[in-house]
């Protein structure tokens, strides 16, 4: 159940011009793979902008305080933003986090195609994903 920093995401209500600060300034630049599968029928249906620094990508996502609402999910990932872990055993992490007390939102495919992915809260309320590619 080993777990890797996969990216950071951050709501934003333009995305295009933050997509052209970090490509321009940070001189990140958009990945040619392991992009995300966006489904905008499920209830978040905002505009995201993805650059890398060749390892770690950031998501720049439209700001929707209203997804977890639309979505049917206790946490929302877009309001504030989030940081993600990718795992190779997202049962075997969802086991740990109910065996420390840690509650979950469980987001299954909802936003992503092909990614489960569960949200939850870190101690100070920062948004925490894990995700497993199916």
């Amino acid at each position: 159940m080993k777990l890797t920093l996969h990216h950071i995401n951050l709501s934003t209500e333009d995305v295009e011009r933050m997509d052209i600060f970090y490509r321009d300034i940070l001189r990140l630049d958009v990945p040619q793979h392991d992009l995300p599968a966006l489904d905008k029928t499920k209830g978040y249906a905002g505009d995201v902008a993805i650059v890398s620094d060749g390892k770690i990508q950031t998501h720049l996502a439209q700001r929707d305080i209203q997804a977890g609402f639309k979505t049917g999910h206790i946490v929302n990932p877009v309001a504030r933003g989030h940081i993600a872990y990718r795992t190779d055993d997202l049962a075997a992490f969802k086991a740990h986090l109910t065996a420390q007390g840690v509650p979950y939102s469980d987001w299954g495919n909802t936003a992503v195609a092909g990614w489960h992915q569960i949200f939850f809260y870190d101690p100070d309320g920062n948004v925490i994903e894990v995700h497993q590619v199916d």
